[in-house]
């Protein structure tokens, strides 16, 4: 039988001027559905939504009292990812918050004699014991060395800081926002796919829930890709927010250097 897998997120957001935002919260495309619904409010009107895969864009909001309600039930496993060259080349470069270019003595001289799964591990081991996990430590706008100086942060640091690492040593590496059964507080997640041999693994640095259990949402180059609300145009303010996922089943781990295929 068909491992089944629900999510819900439900976010109420203050639109204070004339805004465009774009939400992350769908789940990624290639998984079979049972169900799925998106219902978007504003002061009680329903407002039509443009999407995208996993992202929906919202034009022209006027002010009031955005509420947005998604669900979602997945059946089985998406197929794994895999790399084309086009993602090599974008993943493997500085991005705004994975600066790479400045952490590359640091990390070659802490894992210039790994390669491979062997190396993607050890990154993960390193941030996992070197970063603690505070909420609420970090502000938006930090990228990999903040999270390196103050030496804490949150699921997005964790994953900022372990895709810099691996980039600076020459492997393409990316993040990726996920629901995320089995984690506690319940939230929107972020982990790090680095790239083996053209296929796409998993590591979670944060230890906070079994990557086996985990649904794909949005990949990118760092948050600035796959964070949940962005405000394009305007000014919005986040009031409440709910996130649930659950699973049939999976088996809870607790080893960070494991790497695994999000499917």
């Amino acid at each position: 039988m068909a491992v089944r897998r629900s999510v819900t997120a439900h976010l109420e957001v203050f639109v204070a001027k004339p805004s465009d935002v774009v939400m992350a919260i769908a789940v990624a495309e290639d998984f079979d559905r049972e169900d799925e619904h998106l219902v978007v409010t504003l002061d009680g009107t329903p407002v039509d939504t443009t999407l995208d895969g996993p992202l929906s864009f919202l034009h022209d909001l006027g002010q009031g009292l955005l509420v947005v309600d998604y669900e979602a039930t997945v059946l089985g496993h998406s197929p794994p990812a895999t790399a084309t060259t086009q993602d090599v080349f974008r993943y493997i470069r500085p991005s705004r918050y994975c600066e790479s270019d400045r952490l590359g003595p640091l990390a070659r001289a802490e894992f210039g004699n790994s390669q491979g799964a062997e190396l993607v591990g050890a990154i993960s081991s390193w941030v996992n014991e070197n970063i603690a996990y505070t909420a609420g430590s970090s502000r938006p706008i930090d990228g990999a060395v903040a999270t390196l100086l103050g030496r804490e942060g949150v699921c997005r640091d964790f994953a900022h800081l372990t895709a810099a690492l691996l980039r600076a040593n020459d492997v393409a590496a990316r993040v990726v926002s996920v629901y995320a059964p089995g984690l506690w507080p319940m939230d929107f997640h972020v982990v790090t796919e680095a790239c083996i041999d053209g296929a796409w693994f998993a590591v979670d640095p944060t230890g906070l829930a079994p990557v086996d259990s985990m649904v794909r949402i949005a990949s990118g180059a760092d948050a600035s890709d796959v964070a949940f609300l962005t405000t394009l145009k305007g000014v919005v303010e986040l009031n409440e927010m709910w996130v649930s996922a659950t699973a049939d089943a999976f088996e809870p781990s607790d080893d960070v250097a494991a790497l695994s295929r999000l499917r």
